[in-house]
């Protein structure tokens, strides 16, 4: 069954996930959806000091947006701040330094956030593909606790924050390779598997997409999604998949092709006419599993995630 996923849903990334892919479904794209002033409006983009977190963080500040860039490297944050405020003429840009993969810091950082700001939209961006298991100072593995539990506790924490304000969102960066994988809760940090790096990434993709599911349903004041941005040329695909990417570089989306959607999701009024909890791809909701693939978990299995992931969220919650 997985040769048969993996190839089909190749067959689909070669016809909609590339630079074609992009060029065909933006014929349908209405232009007005994006010609929006969101000045006032407050987003949080994780990862956004390289590929597709920079390139919504441009567009939301071209829009007047405040905009609050949280990065775990300091100087390349500053940077990007520096970029975006040159490119845009917008000085509400803010940096936040945060190592995604810290449960305990994360949690430390969204209680002092919600203390002393706004916030509108929530883009879950950052994430990571590390091919070798490695665990954190916690004990963690490194992809789930960046992909997967970084983004419930920061997402979870920031919840009576996004509720206070009008229209909140919340858009989770996940990735079309979650339709090779079935939700396996047995197994959450791939520690009774050989280890493969690209599948554990896909994996952690699939969970997020269920977790905003299900955070959809707990909380519908909130509009919820995730989102694949297609096979887009950035940092982290030319450092992960350097195959992948020698491949097809020639095919590749620019990074903010890869972006349009999720900045779509985030200021246009026609994202949230959508229902909550949607997975979308080219400003279109999407199915979430390929035909045939025997892909769909049990309500209960994504019952069990979201209690796994919050009892691992309450071990690392400062007292």
């Amino acid at each position: 069954m997985s040769l048969y996923r993996n190839s089909v849903w190749f067959v689909k990334g070669l016809q909609q996930y590339c630079r074609s892919g992009y060029d065909s479904a933006c014929k349908h794209f209405v232009p007005e959806d994006l010609e929006v002033d969101v000045t006032g409006r407050s987003f949080m983009i994780t990862g956004a000091n390289s590929g597709i977190g920079k390139a919504t963080v441009k567009e939301i500040a071209k829009r007047g947006g405040t905009v609050h860039l949280v990065c775990r490297n300091k100087d390349r944050a500053e940077e990007a701040k520096k970029e975006i405020t040159t490119e845009t003429s917008n000085q509400n840009v803010f940096v936040h330094i945060l190592d995604m993969s810290n449960p305990r810091g994360i949690w430390e950082f969204a209680e002092q956030f919600k203390k002393q700001h706004r916030l509108n939209v929530l883009i879950n961006n950052a994430g990571c593909m590390i091919n070798k298991r490695e665990l954190t100072e916690d004990g963690l593995e490194k992809n789930f606790a960046t992909n997967t539990l970084g983004t419930y506790i920061l997402t979870t924490v920031l919840l009576p924050l996004l509720e206070k304000e009008d229209d909140p969102r919340v858009i989770t960066v996940s990735s079309g390779g979650m339709l090779v994988q079935k939700l396996n809760i047995s197994d959450l940090q791939s520690e009774n598997v050989a280890f493969d790096g690209t599948m554990v990434y896909a994996q952690n993709k699939r969970q997020q997409v269920v977790l905003m599911e299900q955070l959809a349903k707990a909380h519908p004041s909130i509009h919820f999604s995730s989102m694949h941005p297609g096979w887009a040329d950035t940092p982290a695909v030319r450092s992960s998949m350097p195959d992948f990417y020698e491949k097809m570089k020639n095919r590749l989306r620019t990074e903010a092709q890869g972006a349009d959607t999720v900045v779509w999701l985030a200021v246009s009024a026609a994202a949230s006419r959508q229902a909550s909890g949607q997975f979308f791809q080219d400003r279109q909701p999407v199915s979430t599993h390929l035909p045939l693939a025997q892909t769909k978990a049990s309500l209960g299995d994504e019952e069990k995630l979201i209690q796994a992931l919050e009892e691992l969220s309450q071990q690392f919650k400062p007292r």
